[in-house]
């Protein structure tokens, strides 16, 4: 865009900020819709870097089609360890796939801009005016009739509009070599690891190992990480080289308010930026496509002025999620409670993970 011309505000029905999966999910039902889309992302290209663990539950290939072409290998169970003690729990029934996730939000991408939508990178939301105006980086103004904050879990739409993720995890993961293949998703309980959990997940010739844990503990991260990494070559389950490092903010607060108006624009949030991530697994994949594809499909009517669209796009979420995150988020407190109070036990951290009875109890 020229310099004479960038203060012209370039018109489009929906203007979506973030090409994750909750982006480009949106951006792709938008368009099908009929609506004009434009769809930014601050990366220079789709899902790079990779940060995420990279598990998706089977139930997504229900919700794209493009979920196949990005599968790593299956997992069919998950394992449990209660340490120190190594109580082991089976979990035979948890299916889903190990994604290359760089391959899978690139495919989303390939699918929104299939259906029309005019997707850019390497451009970053700068300012909402009290019009409703977008103004980019690159100095382009966008007078969207509805945008979507699928930017993540520190959403500079959330903020703009006030409505941000104000609990958030802090995780830190490094790729190491298999050793042992195998199919399930390990996980990892202990009084050590304060506010959350590590995981082991293979992925091919290679495993994701990672660990969460509370913001306030976020120091404590490298050293927690690099102890069980070496714990897990002693026993010869991977290797001591590391290949990639990874990490970030996971939304642990539950859902913030996901539809909004600023001047005569509606907003609405999709994904990390409306805190749908479970703030005890952090899964958000899953959440991101659903909501980013219900998100889109309401932008559609509202940019066509269907004012209930809002609401209902609420009404889904909550539908959705609802009940989970709830769930999700009184557990979280209670076991960040039971760490401030002293160190946890066994039957604290069970209490804590969905594997368990007591997790689902009352």
């Amino acid at each position: 865009m020229t310099s004479d011309t960038r203060q012209q505000a370039v018109p489009v029905d929906v203007l979506v900020v973030g090409l994750g999966p909750a982006g480009a999910s949106a951006a792709a039902e938008a368009a099908r819709a009929g609506a004009t889309v434009l769809a930014i992302d601050r990366k220079q290209s789709a899902g790079v870097p990779v940060q995420c663990a990279e598990f998706v539950p089977a139930l997504i290939g229900q919700a794209t089609d493009v979920f196949g072409g990005a599968a790593v290998q299956p997992i069919t169970s998950m394992t449990t360890f209660v340490l120190p003690d190594t109580e082991r729990h089976d979990e035979p029934h948890f299916s889903g796939h190990m994604i290359d996730r760089a391959q899978f939000d690139a495919a989303l991408v390939r699918e929104a801009e299939a259906r029309g939508a005019d997707c850019r990178f390497g451009l970053v939301l700068r300012d909402i005016d009290a019009e409703g105006c977008a103004v980019l980086s690159d100095g382009a103004r966008v007078r969207a009739r509805v945008i979507i904050g699928a930017d993540g879990p520190r959403s500079v739409v959330g903020k703009l509009v006030g409505r941000e993720n104000e609990d958030v995890s802090e995780s830190r993961q490094i790729t190491v070599p298999l050793l042992q293949p195998f199919q399930a998703t390990d996980i990892f309980l202990s009084p050590e690891f304060p506010g959350g959990y590590a995981w082991l997940f293979p992925k091919g010739g290679v495993a994701n190992l990672g660990m969460g844990v509370a913001q306030s503990e976020r120091h404590r991260l490298k050293p927690l990480l690099e102890a069980l990494h070496a714990q897990l070559a002693r026993e010869g389950r991977v290797g001591s080289e590391i290949l990639a490092h990874t990490g970030g903010a996971i939304p642990a607060g539950g859902m913030v308010e996901p539809a909004v108006t600023i001047g005569k624009v509606a907003v609405l949030l999709a994904g990390d930026a409306a805190g749908l991530a479970n703030p005890i697994t952090g899964a958000g994949i899953n959440p991101a496509v659903q909501s980013g594809t219900l998100a889109g499909a309401a932008a559609a009517r509202l940019s066509r002025g269907d004012a209930a669209a809002a609401e209902g796009y609420r009404e889904d979420l909550d539908d959705l999620f609802g009940v989970s995150l709830a769930r999700a988020v009184k557990r979280r407190r209670d076991l960040l409670a039971t760490f401030a109070a002293g160190v946890p036990r066994g039957t604290d951290l069970k209490r804590g993970w969905i594997a368990f009875p007591a997790y689902w109890a009352a």
